[in-house]
């Protein structure tokens, strides 16, 4: 018997391949499919999983999943044209571009031999395998986050500006944050030149070595933790269809029981929650101005 997500599969591919659904055109979200098919909601999430997988469908931020642009290109290819031979870039940049429109879930071996046309054991020859692929993947979006040299005056301003360059990547590369660990951090050249520069940007302050290496990661913690929420944010529209605006008012019910019980929240208004570039800035400059007072402390404390 086939499996149900397999069933449900079939007929949407069978729709894509009728020409029924296009390139572009949006695909049944993970909840309707669910209830039209009548199936709990992971199998609905199986069956999409597996057309992504294929390559027939991928994520689009502010119009959910659609049928991927390359079905088209795919069906317009001669099978006479010989594809040049593979380069590391070009994987690299296949992989990351996966990533970026579906989320590094979407991102596997077999789905990248087929984005390049090649055999997954071709792809051996320049990633180990899929830890290797990512690593490789987030060292080189690090290596497109280029921090000048020696950078502005003062400590202040170079950690403003190496927050603010790690959050334009993270907020260009969604998934980026999720590549990063600060216990078990996958060693990315780039990333490593990343803290670094942050570390000589403490040079003379009279910290010890210790409080330069927990304010570099603090720091890069800080800029992940509220990235993510912005990845969370970006992906939960695409994947109902409500903008934070819709959604808000689909929440009207809770939020007016909790305004009764917290009447301070009635003063308050949500678009603070939703401005998360003006929530990194207040964040960022509320952590610097702590770790100001750390700083001018060791300043001002007595030798001895």
């Amino acid at each position: 018997m086939t499996a149900p997500y397999l069933r449900i599969a079939a007929e949407l591919r069978d729709r894509i391949a009728a020409g029924e659904l296009r390139p572009g055109d949006p695909v049944p979200s993970i909840r309707r499919i669910a209830e039209e098919y009548a199936v709990a909601i992971a199998t609905a999430t199986r069956a999409m999983a597996t057309l992504r997988d294929e390559g027939l469908v991928q994520a689009r931020v502010g119009a959910g999943t659609v049928v991927s642009a390359r079905v088209g290109q795919r069906a317009a290819r001669s099978p006479a044209v010989v594809q040049p031979p593979l380069g590391r870039e070009q994987v690299l940049s296949a992989a990351i571009a996966i990533a970026d429109a579906e989320g590094l879930d979407a991102v596997s071996m077999r789905r990248l031999a087929a984005e390049l046309g090649a055999g997954s054991m071709t792809l051996y020859r320049y990633v180990d395998g899929k830890d290797d692929l990512v690593r490789q993947m987030a060292d080189g979006v690090f290596g497109q986050g280029v921090l000048p040299e020696p950078g502005p005056e003062g400590w202040r301003e170079k950690l403003e500006l190496v927050s603010r360059v790690q959050w334009r990547l993270c907020k260009r590369h969604l998934w980026l944050p999720r590549a990063i660990s600060f216990t078990r951090p996958l060693m990315m050249p780039n990333a490593v030149a990343h803290t670094g520069w942050t570390l000589r940007a403490l040079e003379g302050l009279g910290l010890p070595p210790e409080t330069m290496l927990q304010e570099a990661i603090t720091l890069a913690a800080f800029v992940t933790t509220v990235a993510m929420t912005n990845a969370a944010e970006v992906e939960a529209g695409a994947e109902s269809g409500l903008s934070f605006e819709h959604w808000w008012l689909s929440q009207e019910h809770i939020s007016a029981e909790l305004v009764g019980r917290f009447p301070v929240l009635g003063q308050l208004s949500a678009e603070v929650a939703i401005d998360l570039d003006g929530l990194f800035e207040y964040g960022l400059q509320r952590h610097l101005d702590g770790f100001a007072l750390l700083v001018e402390g060791k300043r001002h404390r007595p030798a001895g």
